[in-house]
């Protein structure tokens, strides 16, 4: 997993993740136990979204307000890809890296699903919120949904260029600042 997450599907070959594996693994081996390279990206693609990705999952709770859901998935999803002992970043965001030629596109559209489903819970939390009157009934849900899941995505780039979760959650406390701006003046 952290081999295609660093690197993509199309960059990480054969030989990479025979090293990887270990064990002097040979090609009819890996073949034998994967059964191509593609089916292990597949494989790999679908452990990281029943994990990694389930930081966002709280965009989907009607239990939470929805202020609280947007701002507890972008600093979730900031902390795991500022944690140590995988790649930084997400590969849900770097996904669109790991088949670029249309030949192997079909690869990512698991990834390009998930970030699709991230973006529509933040509209989605926008516009409980605008139902529920917290935010005025002018806001644009989906250009602030945008916004904050625009701001995640570039978490990926950022943290792999070193910027820390530190930086992060104060980026995002004036972030959430849109939120308020938005605000009605009964809330």
């Amino acid at each position: 997993m952290h081999l295609f997450w660093e690197q993509g599907y199309e960059t990480t070959s054969l030989s990479q993740l025979k090293a990887h594996i270990g064990g002097g693994i040979s090609a009819p081996s890996f073949y034998a136990a994967f059964g191509s390279k593609e089916a292990l990206f597949a494989e790999v693609v679908s452990g990281y979204l029943a994990t990694y990705a389930r930081v966002t999952d709280c965009l989907w709770d009607d239990g939470m307000a929805p202020r609280e859901a947007v701002e507890l998935a972008l600093r979730r999803s900031t902390q795991m890809q500022c944690e140590s002992g995988h790649p930084k970043g997400c590969m849900v965001a770097l996904g669109i890296m790991s088949a670029p030629t249309p030949e192997h596109a079909h690869l990512a559209k698991p990834l390009t699903a998930s970030r699709a489903r991230t973006l529509q819970g933040f509209v989605r939390c926008v516009e409980r919120a605008i139902a529920a009157g917290e935010l005025s009934c002018r806001t644009d849900a989906r250009s602030l949904g945008v916004a904050f899941n625009s701001f995640l995505l570039g978490v990926s780039i950022s943290a792999r260029d070193g910027v820390k979760v530190s930086v992060f959650n104060a980026s995002i406390t004036e972030l959430m600042k849109l939120w308020d701006a938005a605000r009605t003046r009964e809330s």
